[in-house]
């Protein structure tokens, strides 16, 4: 059975969106600076932040200043989630059922310019 995925459009004092991903007991979670890649192609830099909750995939609504991530929370896509191979500090191969992102993607570890957060996300072909 599919685990799901969701992507959060998240606008704060900037907008960016917030990918995650069931991997069980969690959300694994990243931030993405642009919008998500559906076509082959384009990378985007992932930041990965802390896991949340699984209720949290289904989250919309106002997060009220004074708290983290202050702003405004909608769905931009959601659906199913199947992992192909997950290596947790070094890659995440799956397929995408969603709305708008369907297919085979990958979430690689860069580390650009130091920072151990800091992941490529791309479709694959």
């Amino acid at each position: 059975m599919p685990q799901t995925f969701t992507i959060q459009s998240h606008n704060v004092s900037h907008h960016y969106y917030d990918l995650r991903l069931e991997i069980a007991p969690l959300l694994k979670s990243f931030a993405l600076p642009k919008t998500p890649p559906t076509e082959s192609g384009i990378k985007r830099l992932a930041i990965q932040t802390e896991d949340h909750t699984l209720q949290y995939a289904d989250f919309e609504g106002e997060i009220p200043q004074g708290h983290y991530g202050a702003g405004t929370v909608t769905i931009w896509d959601r659906g199913g989630f199947v992992v192909e191979d997950l290596r947790e500090n070094e890659k995440i191969l799956f397929e995408l059922s969603g709305d708008k992102m369907q297919g085979r993607y990958a979430l690689i570890k860069a580390g650009f310019g130091g920072q151990k957060k800091n992941w490529l996300f791309f479709k694959r072909k």
